[in-house]
């Protein structure tokens, strides 16, 4: 199976403009991301990655960093679209294409090679990571809700992993919290993981359907694909200590830089 991995970098955003650029620990955002897309593509010949821009200073830089990257057009409403735009110029032989957000620098290659290997098995159109949470994780992720309620989401899935539904909001809503807590370690919540994997007819399909009415509610592209009948693997990786939402904001920066710090690199530089 022939796979593209995308990473979407938009120059223009409203809560942190220039996102792609912005240094965190003296590497910039795009740097951290495409050393996840090298390191999940060595040493495998059938897999390639492109970084999908709208900007003359993000392809410089990319350029700069020596990751393969094409212009897409300004006006493409979302990540996915510009997913798809990019694969049609970079692979269009390409059957599975993976959507690698360039906001994600934390995630681990590990995680793409689970949802490749998921996607030449699986019967859903999309397959997409999830983790989940300790009690005090979901505790830690409720404390960095009350800042920035808009940041990270919840999926709730089957007992095969399909998924029900996304959301901003933390689901499911827990009655007897208190007498879970002390009958077992993990919380029934489970953080998504912003990196999806695509069949290409899927990716086509989605880019062809209007924006639906929960997907622009919630502000969550995934949420097309369960509108209009389509189905998407949520599957289980392992959480890391350095797991947590992307970088949507200046104090999500901030909070990455205080992990480095902590933890060390996420992904070395190659």
């Amino acid at each position: 199976m022939k796979t593209l991995i995308v990473i979407p970098a938009r120059y223009a955003s409203t809560r942190f403009p220039q996102k792609p650029l912005h240094k965190i620990a003296g590497r910039s955002l795009l740097g951290r991301v495409t050393d996840i897309a090298s390191a999940a593509c060595a040493r495998q010949p059938d897999r390639s990655y492109v970084v999908a821009t709208d900007h003359e200073a993000i392809r410089t830089h990319a350029e700069t960093l020596g990751a393969p990257v094409v212009m897409t057009d300004s006006k493409l409403p979302s990540g996915t679209d510009r997913a798809l735009a990019a694969a049609k110029l970079a692979a269009p032989d390409a059957d599975f294409i993976v959507n690698l957000q360039g906001d994600a620098p934390f995630t681990p290659p590990s995680y793409i090679d689970a949802i490749i290997r998921a996607g030449t098995q699986a019967l859903q159109d999309v397959v997409t990571p999830v983790v989940q949470l300790s009690w005090t994780a979901l505790d830690e992720v409720r404390e960095r809700k009350n800042v920035t309620p808009f940041s990270g989401t919840s999926c709730v899935r089957g007992p095969t992993g399909e998924a029900f539904w996304f959301s901003k909001t933390i689901l499911p809503a827990i009655r007897k919290e208190d007498e879970l807590r002390r009958q077992q370690t993990l919380s029934p919540v489970f953080r998504h993981i912003g990196l999806y994997g695509y069949k290409r007819a899927a990716l086509e399909r989605f880019v062809a359907l209007g924006e639906g009415h929960y997907e622009r509610l919630e502000g969550l592209e995934q949420l097309r694909f369960l509108e209009n009948g389509m189905r998407i693997l949520a599957i289980e990786v392992p959480t890391s200590e350095t797991a947590m939402w992307g970088i949507d904001t200046p104090e999500d920066a901030t909070h990455a830089e205080t992990l480095i710090a902590q933890y060390g690199e996420p992904v070395s530089s190659p």
